[in-house]
């Protein structure tokens, strides 16, 4: 078997065997890996000798390592494998041995984890020996660990075993975690005095003559020192050797190896110091380490010191030292602010902090991000902690001393660095790195702000006014990396200025932030930064007036200048300047439309040439490159920007104080040529011309956008209504969309743009959209219409409701019937898939609201209108069958609320008055025979979901069905009185099997409770009921 077993292994893994012989053999090595006694033979081919070639080894030790950790095999067999390995182990890694004899250092890996597993099966009990016999491998002669081969090994098992038993990181269920627990404490009580022994022996021995020995046993302490006696790595004679291991840092051009073997020192410090103690005794420890001078030593190092700077500087050793600060910086506020201040512990971390203030400074203002951000985490500490201290506390020199060199070591690492390109497409990673330190180190500024306002808006301001003052002086010769970090700070001052409610009171700021940010926005306009050459520059500008709109409202001599810049940077040769000034362009108009009614017919001009549309078919052969982060194209992305244009011209145009006769004029020279375009390629749309019909469909959009930006206002709302002129200019638009519908109906995508178009254009048009409705009607809904588009029309349908209430009465009630007859066939398609099912919830949802919409807009007559009422039983039928769907609760909810809106409706004045009490009054349905009619169908449907075995009432959703359907049993009862008491007694209730008891408490709490008790009393009686 074991020689079939190595055949199929070679068979399947060699790319050149037959397809057919190989896939003969996958099916072998696959059934083999789920064969429970596998492991027997594949033990057995991993020890031969002469070895097999390493693929079917590595598989096999894979094989016999999974059956061990998965407890396949019983302590026989266990013993059986721990006598094989052994052997192995003692022929290849024990005394004599050389470097011929043992694996890759995958495989040694492997065989690390084959003992690891092995461990713990049986160290508990049957293998209680398992480190003596490890470090039997060390030595070739009594107290010498100098056999490399067992020393090697020893320590991968050491590291694997803390892996598997002692890595937080490391997820376990709770029995796993128990495990691990007590395999830590019998290595505590049998073991571990001797294993910390062999790795002060082992560095002792190896000292400098093999870096892999060193930096495995360094890491072997690194780890195991959070969970065992302190004492078994503070002391004398191991810390000494430690210090020894960190002169390697002293030297310059170390071999990789070396390198590894200084880092893994540095951690060994870093763990030590993380370790989970009393604070006292970490203050102890720290001390005793003399951590301050440890970290002195490693930051004058020649490869952190004089290499600084120069290609030569070690980044590595920068981020492992950074990591020790960090650690002991966190610890230390942690005592900080856990320890009562008076005490002598919290003095000695006060001082500690002290000491370490330069080092985290030092390694947070490091040219390298990396290191940087490694002790973020400490000076967010730091901050956070000076900033409760400073809570109701006065400014202090001596908070500001350590306060202000932090503040400007974050505005050194905000600042580009001079070897950054911005926008080079080959840095886009490194842009985006930048950037997210930036927002982290922006949340620093914040907490220093919090710690000293005046402090912080003292240094803005000054950094800010050096800079923009060198720009007066300089121009284009200042650095633009220089003005980057100021505008940028600028943008960020607005997060503290605008924290009492926006940037002015009265006409005045509002704060002695927004002052300031006042005087620095002036200084900016003065110094005409929006002319500055570079696009970073040029983009910053442009964020920064939009943010800071109330700036122009209060200062509106620099509105036009600031436009002036944005409608030059509009036809920037860069793309990405150019079409994120479309965007911002778009915000900056919307804002202060009322100051710029004046320049309204220059921006249109201006703008004419970029409001030319060029629809391009996306290119079959793009590849990711040619692809923005959301999956559009880049001719998508550049028409979406483009339309922000079209939505600012529309701000512009229908500012109210432009002239309406201009606002008319300017609309139509936007407007017209759009419709020619629309008109020169019907034709060929007509024909099947994809590019062509999708140049349809960007016109109508840019239309719609153009209507979205003139005015917001809709039928019946307050304010001022488009005058006539431009009413009759948007009909044009009006009608150049319904002639592409009608001519290209088949097209979702022109459908998709009318859809767009359509809710835009009612308030520019009003009521005279009324009689076009059956067109809009006819081209939207096509035959091809898909579930997504039926409910996205009764969106549209809602938004008409809402907008013209009953006069629509008559359309309504002419295309009700036929529009149900399209959602109830869409309903009972069959559906294929995922996107299917989320389609058909989302329109059976639209469909039971547009019910609501239009029975909370009076117009629930066109429901039971003679030309519907056939239709009205339907209609019933999908309520009743959408309130017992358990598969669908959210729908059967709104079943429920329709129900309850139809009561309301219907079924006349209320006959229960306020507190439950009859008001005198017999029931009066606005509909004959409703009264019988929603007792008899509407209320037995309350139990139905409840009494399904289905049912989930642990379901949060599900209960809110519950409570809906209470609500339909208090509003019935409010319509019907004792009526609907009688009812339930006599039918409903005694046919479900309810008990006279019970009965008795489910009318009394119907008839007394308010809704909301009642809503909650339904919800616990069905679950009594049911249980």
């Amino acid at each position: 078997m074991e020689e079939q077993v190595v055949s199929a292994i070679l068979i399947s893994y060699d790319p050149a065997a037959n397809q057919a012989l190989k896939r003969q053999a996958f099916d072998y090595v696959t059934q083999l890996r789920q064969e429970p006694s596998a492991w027997q033979p594949c033990l057995n081919i991993f020890v031969q000798e002469p070895r097999p070639a390493e693929v079917v080894r590595v598989f096999c030790l894979e094989i016999v390592n999974n059956a061990v950790q998965a407890g396949l095999v019983d302590q026989q067999g266990l013993a059986v494998v721990k006598e094989q390995i052994l052997s192995f182990l003692q022929r290849t890694h024990g005394p004599g041995t050389g470097p011929t004899t043992i694996d890759t250092p995958s495989t040694e890996n492997k065989l690390a984890s084959t003992i690891t597993y092995l461990f713990c099966s049986f160290y508990a009990s049957g293998w209680e020996s398992c480190f003596d016999d490890l470090l039997a491998l060390t030595s070739t002669q009594a107290g010498q660990r100098d056999n490399v081969n067992g020393v090697i090994f020893y320590l991968r098992v050491v590291n694997a075993i803390h892996d598997e038993i002692g890595d937080v990181l490391l997820s376990r269920s709770r029995p796993e975690q128990d495990k691990a627990n007590s395999l830590k404490d019998l290595i505590r009580e049998r073991d571990v005095q001797k294993i910390a022994s062999s790795w002060q022996e082992i560095l002792s021995q190896w000292r400098s003559n093999n870096d892999l020995v060193a930096e495995l046993c360094l890491k072997a302490i690194g780890k195991w020192v959070s969970w065992i006696d302190i004492s078994l790595i503070v002391n004398p004679p191991m810390l000494e050797i430690l210090f020894q291991q960190l002169e390697r840092a002293q030297q310059l051009g170390l071999a990789i190896g070396s390198e590894k073997a200084r880092d893994s020192a540095v951690d060994v410090f870093t763990e030590t110091v993380s370790k989970k103690m009393q604070p006292g005794d970490k203050m102890n420890l720290m001390t005793f380490l003399n951590l301050d001078t440890v970290v002195s030593q490693l930051i004058s190092c020649p490869p952190l010191a004089a290499s600084r700077g120069s290609s030569n500087y070690d980044v590595d050793l920068a981020e492992t030292v950074a990591k020790l600060v960090n650690a002991a910086v966190v610890d230390i506020v942690k005592i900080l602010e856990n320890e009562n201040s008076s005490s002598e512990t919290w003095a000695k971390a006060e001082r500690m902090l002290s000491s370490f203030l330069p080092h985290l400074l030092r390694f947070f203002s490091d040219e390298y991000d990396e290191v940087c951000s490694t002790v973020l985490n400490g000076m967010n500490d730091v901050l956070t902690f000076l900033r409760r201290a400073s809570q109701g506390q006065p400014p202090s020199s001596q908070r500001a001393v350590m306060l202000l060199p932090i503040l400007k070591a974050i505005f050194n690492k905000m600042r580009y660095d001079e070897t950054a390109s911005w926008g080079d497409d080959d840095e886009k990673t490194d842009e985006a790195e930048f950037q997210d330190l930036r927002k982290r180190l922006a949340s620093l500024q914040q907490s220093i702000a919090a710690s000293d306002e005046g402090l912080y808006i003292d240094a803005i301001s000054a950094l800010v006014h050096d800079t923009l003052e060198k720009l007066r002086t300089a121009g284009g010769q200042l650095n633009w990396r220089d003005l980057d970090l100021a505008l940028y700070e600028v943008y960020l001052m607005g997060d503290l200025a605008g924290k009492g409610g926006g940037l002015y009171q009265k006409n005045k700021p509002n704060s002695p932030a927004a002052e300031k940010l006042d005087q620095m926005m002036l200084m900016m306009v003065q110094s005409n930064t929006g002319s500055f050459g570079h696009p970073a520059i040029q983009l910053q500008y442009m964020e920064i007036c939009v943010r800071y709109s109330p700036f122009f409202e209060h200062h509106t001599e620099y509105v036009q200048g600031a436009l002036q810049n944005f409608l030059q940077l509009a036809h920037h040769s860069s793309s990405k300047v150019r079409t994120r000034s479309w965007y911002l362009l778009q915000r900056f108009v919307r804002q202060l439309r009322a100051h710029l009614a004046d320049a309204a017919e220059a921006v249109v001009q201006n703008l004419r040439d970029l409001l030319v549309i060029r629809a391009e078919l996306p290119d079959e052969d793009d590849d990711d490159d040619g692809m923005s982060s959301d999956g559009e194209s880049a001719a998508d992305a550049t028409f979406t920007s483009q339309l922000y244009l079209f939505e600012g011209v529309g701000c512009i145009a229908g500012a109210q104080n432009v002239p309406s006769d201009k606002q008319a004029q300017l609309v139509r020279a936007v407007i017209e040529p759009l419709f020619i375009d629309i008109q020169q390629n019907l034709e060929r749309g007509k024909s099947g011309n994809e590019q062509a019909v999708l140049q349809i469909h960007h016109d109508i959009m840019a239309l719609g956008t153009l209507a979205r930006g003139f005015s917001d206002w809709v039928p019946g709302s307050s304010g001022p209504e488009p005058n006539a002129e431009v009413k009759q200019a948007f009909s044009q638009v009006c009608e150049a969309t319904l002639l592409a519908l009608e001519s290209l109906k088949a097209s979702s995508q022109i459908r998709t743009a009318a859809r767009f178009a359509f809710p835009r254009l009612i308030g520019m048009v009003g009521s005279q959209m009324v009689q076009q409705l059956p067109q809009w009607v006819d081209g939207l809904l096509a035959d091809s219409s898909s579930r997504d588009e039926m409910a996205l029309f009764l969106r549209l349908l809602d938004q008409l409701i809402y907008s013209f209430k009953t006069e629509i009465y008559s359309f309504l009630d002419s295309m009700f019937t036929g529009l149900l007859q399209r959602i109830f066939a869409g309903i009972s398609a069959a559906t294929l898939g995922t996107d299917d099912e989320v389609e058909l919830a989302e329109l059976k949802r639209e469909y039971l609201n547009f019910l609501v919409v239009i029975l909370g807009n009076d117009l629930g007559s066109v429901l039971v209108s003679e030309t519907n009422q056939p239709m009205f039983e339907t209609i019933i039928g999908t309520l009743e069958h959408f309130s017992k769907d358990v598969d669908d609760y959210p729908t059967a909810k709104m079943a429920f609320q329709v129900m309850s809106k139809m009561c309301v409706t219907w079924g006349g004045p209320d006959v229960i008055g306020v507190g439950g009490q009859p008001n005198g009054n017999a029931a009066q349905p606005a509909m004959a025979g409703f009264d019988q009619f929603m007792i008899s169908r509407f209320s037995p449907l309350s139990w139905a979901m409840a009494s399904n075995s289905n049912f989930s009432r642990q379901d949060a959703t599900a209960r809110q069905v519950l409570q809906e359907a209470a609500g339909l049993q208090k509003t019935l009862y409010q319509k019907n009185g004792q009526n609907y008491i009688s009812w339930l007694r006599d039918n409903e209730l005694r046919s479900m099997g309810m008990s006279d008891t019970m009965i008795d408490e489910f009318l009394g709490t119907l008839s007394s409770a308010e809704m909301k008790q009642y809503k909650t009393f339904f919800a616990r009686f069905v679950a009594q009921a049911g249980g």
